[in-house]
Parts: C-alpha cells; structure tokens; sequence
C-alpha cells in the first residue's frame, strides 16, 4: 500500500489507546486483589502451611489448574452469561474487562503461591514462636518479607494482561487490538498496524521498568 491514514486516525489511535490502558488498569487492579487473595489462601493452607487445610487447598487448587491454562480467546467467550450477571453485558468494552480481570486473577493467584515460597521459613516460624497469631504473621511477615519478588510477579501479570487487551479487542473488546484489526489488517495499511505495535511495546516497556525499579527498591530496604 503506498499511502497510510495513519495521520487522519490520531484522535481513533488515541481514544483506542486510552481505552487499552484504562481496559489494563481495571483488569491489572481486580486480578491483583483476587490472585493475592487466591495465592495467599493456596500458599497458607497447602501441607505444612499456616492455615494447613487440605480440602480447601485441593479445591482451589483444581480450580486454579482447570482455568489458568484456557486460551484467553476461549475464555472471553466461556465466562459471556458470568459477564452478562455481573457487568450487565456479555460483549464489548465492560464484558472484556470482566474476563479480563477473572483470567488475571487465577494467573496471578499462582504467581502469589510460587513467588511466597522465596520467604525464608525460619522467619515465619520466629514469628510464631513470639506469640504473633496466624493472621499478624501473614500480615506483618509473609506479605512484607515477599513484597518484592510479588511485584516483580504482579510485572510479569501486567505483561500478560496488555497481550491479552489485544486479543479482547479483536473479539470486540475495543481498544488497540479492535483499532488495528479495522484500520490496519482490514485496510491493508502496515503502517497503522505497526504504530498499534509499538505503542504497546511503550506500554510494556514502561509497565516493566517501573515494576523492577519499585521490586529493587523494596528488595534493598
């Protein structure tokens, strides 16, 4: 194609940008609170853990493992009739921010689990012989000893997540994805196609510097 309506699509680049990163946001903020909490629960009640119980972490651990490896463009479809209860609508912007942040959060949940396991034992177990309840432990010591390497692991989430706001967008999510599948793959144009690339690519690259500059601070203290 010798010419691009990259120049006349600023403002429709724009708005699909802010609705990527709004999409991201709201995903990112809602998995990150049900993956912990997941994560927290799978760590603290695994064999040998705080709240050692192995019914509930047989449970949440099929449940983990039975979502977690579902392709993202599977998914969207799979939770519609959930999205249609609890956001009001089963396609479009909201419904994808939806299984955006459920798809998130059962990722996230295991990243939780695995990055918790770097705590070093003697240190929960000192708290326990001081007396600290099982609840002060996980608050004062389990989440702050592991603060670091969960950022790093709420990082890589975020990486994930803005791959997955592609996809949504091409399955009617809106946003880059939805804007380079109408004016660049649909409309022959390179150009727009490659702009939508790299301005994911920014949003990566700023997502992850900012995650490993905040996860080495921490990790220094």
């Amino acid at each position: 194609m010798d010419d691009t309506r990259l120049p006349e699509l600023g403002p429709d680049i724009w708005e699909a940008s802010l609705q990527t990163f709004t999409t991201v946001a709201i995903a990112l903020f809602f998995g990150v609170l049900l993956g912990t909490f997941l994560g927290l629960v799978l760590y603290t009640t695994r064999a040998g853990g705080i709240f050692a119980n192995r019914p509930v972490f047989v449970v949440l651990n099929f449940l983990v493992n039975f979502f977690r490896p579902i392709p993202f463009i599977i998914f969207i479809g799979a939770v519609q009739p959930l999205a249609r209860i609890v956001v009001g609508t089963g396609f479009g912007i909201r419904a994808a921010t939806f299984a955006l942040a459920l798809a998130a959060g059962f990722f996230i949940s295991r990243v939780v689990e695995q990055n918790l396991f770097s705590v070093d034992p003697g240190v929960i177990e000192a708290a326990r012989a001081m007396g600290a309840s099982r609840i002060r432990v996980v608050a004062t010591v389990l989440i702050p000893e592991g603060l670091g390497p969960l950022i790093l692991g709420y990082t890589f989430a975020f990486v994930a997540i803005v791959d997955a706001s592609a996809i949504a967008g091409v399955v009617g999510g809106g946003g880059l994805g939805s804007f380079a599948l109408r004016y660049g793959f649909r409309q022959y144009d390179p150009i727009v196609t490659w702009a939508t690339v790299l301005i994911l690519i920014a949003l990566v690259q700023l997502g992850q510097l900012l995650g490993n500059v905040l996860a080495r601070r921490i990790m220094r203290r």
